[in-house]
């Protein structure tokens, strides 16, 4: 069972929403993915679907890095979710590198994401305090990650993220 990866199309929202809703502990998530969608504030939206279900969605959104002033643009990865039936069978990594490789192709420098160390580091992010890439919001920096997503796409960039005002809510 391989999932189809595609990008989210309009009348995939009710179950995007089902998905994120069922795959966290709130709707917070869901209601993150519509206020963004809503806004025009999705890079891209993919989900894997399996046998025309919808069991897995990411979405990627724009953030920006400031430093003393200057400003830098790039991507953030949040939310993720996959059905739980469907876990540990390597849905989200599928999201992940399909997600990273169009972001690529598109020419956008990083991505940051906010996660489980021993998930992210496999898919090739790095502790964003390597770069003195903080996120707005203090969390312990073992949670916080960048990729490079184009030869040098870091180079010169570090200071604080801020993901679009639509976070604020979640």
């Amino acid at each position: 069972m391989s999932p189809m990866i595609r990008e989210e199309l309009a009348g995939d929202i009710a179950a995007i929403r089902r998905l994120n809703t069922s795959a966290f502990e709130s709707d917070a998530e869901a209601k993150l993915v519509d206020a963004l969608r809503a806004a025009g504030g999705l890079v891209l939206s993919l989900v894997a679907e399996v046998d025309g279900e919808i069991v897995g969605h990411i979405a990627f959104s724009p953030v920006v890095v400031e430093s003393r002033g200057h400003t830098t643009d790039g991507v953030g990865l949040a939310p993720m979710a996959v059905a739980p039936a469907y876990r540990r069978q390597g849905i989200g990594g599928r999201l992940i590198d399909v997600g990273l490789r169009r972001l690529h192709v598109a020419g956008h420098r990083f991505c940051v994401v906010l996660g489980h160390a021993d998930y992210y580091l496999r898919h090739g992010f790095i502790k964003a305090s390597q770069f003195g890439i903080r996120w707005e919001r203090p969390v312990p920096e073992d949670i916080f990650f960048v990729r490079e997503l184009v030869p040098e796409g870091l180079t010169g960039v570090s200071g604080t993220v801020r993901y679009r005002a639509e976070f604020e809510a979640v």
